[in-house]
């Protein structure tokens, strides 16, 4: 890691991993819809991140350099060297694949085709949580807008030239704590929501320590607060843990399109733990992999409708 002391605070790292990572696979997993604002990537491909870490606020641009072997890395703001030294986790370096049996055929090929895919890691558990229970039960359309005005009211702009290219960081814990009920609805988040982001963001800290716990305490720790259920601990786990057995049971989605993806029917949530069961501690790997490759039933059925009954 070197810094550059004619560029103020920037922070730079090469970083030379162990495998042929696909870096954009990796973390566009990270991603809450096309405009998320705490996410761009440029003209050039390179991913920028506005990151709350524990020792501040940063800016993180991740660019992928394969003529180097390496993956060229660059953070600006208090928390600059926090989120270089995250980036191996990030891109998937605590990822362990050993002993993963695709079993089926579908699953082989796809992990054939994928095989340097690893599941990232972030070690930030709000930064998770709070897009993961502004999605629940709400179409991808407005829950991403609920994001994106959350963002956009109550966070504050990325340091370094991530202020220039409009990369925000989300709102601490403790302004979240303080926003009121009703402008809570006019960011399209209704109260069922809110009240859930607002109890999380009371019990923060204890939240982020479950980052060094075990998979199932993790979990008992998220679901045993309001408006916490297995989907949204899950989206979590997935992401600021990086935990590979972590299904989205009770998504609109996931159950169908991986049982039609792989046996031609669309499962119910029963069907795919089922299914999934001997897949064990790797059935969150088959879920990413079936969206990796884009297999989804088609889309010809009804489908979920945004609401209209918040403030326009």
């Amino acid at each position: 890691m070197s810094h550059d002391p004619d560029s103020q605070s920037r922070n730079t790292r090469l970083w030379v991993p162990e495998w042929d990572c696909p870096v954009d696979a990796v973390l566009r997993q990270q991603r809450h819809g096309g405009s998320d604002p705490t996410y761009k990537i440029d003209f050039q491909g390179r991913h920028w991140r506005g990151i709350r870490t524990p020792e501040g606020v940063a800016t993180l641009m991740v660019d992928s350099r394969p003529r180097e072997d390496g993956v060229y890395c660059a953070a600006w703001g208090d928390g600059a060297e926090w989120v270089l030294e995250a980036v191996p986790a990030l891109l998937g370096a605590d990822d362990d694949a050993s002993g993963f049996d695709p079993r089926h055929q579908v699953i082989a090929d796809v992990w054939r085709a994928h095989r340097n895919w690893r599941l990232g890691r972030t070690g930030l558990v709000m930064e998770a949580l709070v897009p993961a229970i502004i999605e629940q039960k709400v179409t991808g359309q407005e829950a991403f807008a609920g994001f994106r005005n959350l963002v956009h009211r109550y966070g504050t702009r990325a340091p370094g030239p991530g202020h220039d290219l409009g990369v925000y960081v989300q709102p601490d814990a403790e302004t979240l704590r303080t926003i009121p009920s009703w402008e809570w609805l006019k960011l399209h988040i209704d109260p069922a929501r809110s009240r859930a982001v607002v109890m999380a963001a009371r019990v923060a800290h204890a939240l982020e320590r479950t980052t060094t716990a075990s998979r199932d305490e993790a979990d008992r720790a998220l679901q045993s607060l309001p408006g916490i259920g297995e989907w949204t601990s899950a989206e979590v786990r997935q992401r600021a843990l990086g935990d590979a057995d972590a299904v989205s049971f009770g998504d609109y989605h996931v159950a169908k399109d991986v049982g039609w993806a792989l046996t031609g029917t669309a499962f119910d949530d029963e069907e795919l733990r089922e299914f999934l069961e001997p897949y064990r501690p790797h059935r969150y790997r088959v879920q990413a992999l079936v969206g990796l490759a884009g297999l989804h039933r088609p889309r010809l059925g009804p489908r979920m409708a945004p609401r209209t009954h918040l403030p326009t």
